[in-house]
């Protein structure tokens, strides 16, 4: 079955750190740009961060600039995503995505094409509250 997994959400202070988990099962990720995302209730589901296939590009929107570092361990099938400085707002459902139409994210357009997006997993609850 071809999915991708994502792991590693749960409950923090704000200020506090997660990294997240992006496992890819039944196919290959290498040739995939994959994205982050993240939804909470009653509204769309934005795009969070971006990495291009060959780790060359990333994008990150800027909301999470300069906290979240997107990587990827192509050895491994699995990209991460490091939250550092987490904000209340941060809080969310993370799910994580190929794009199946390009190899590369590097800027906005880019992650704004969620149509582009497949292979969704169930997401991780990220929970950021005192």
């Amino acid at each position: 079955q071809v999915q991708l997994v994502e792991s590693g959400g749960g409950l923090v202070q704000p200020g506090g750190s997660l990294r997240l988990s992006c496992a890819a099962s039944g196919f290959t990720l290498d040739y995939y740009a994959i994205g982050w995302f993240r939804q909470v209730p009653g509204k769309e589901r934005e795009g969070v961060s971006c990495i291009s296939y060959n780790i060359g590009d990333t994008y990150d929107v800027d909301s999470v600039k300069g906290r979240f570092t997107i990587s990827r361990d192509n050895a491994k099938n699995t990209v991460y995503l490091q939250m550092n400085s987490l904000k209340p707002e941060d809080r969310a459902v993370y799910y994580c995505a190929a794009n199946l139409m390009r190899s590369r994210c590097g800027n906005s357009e880019h992650l704004a094409a969620i149509h582009e997006y497949a292979y969704w997993g169930q997401g991780t609850q990220v929970t950021v509250s005192s």
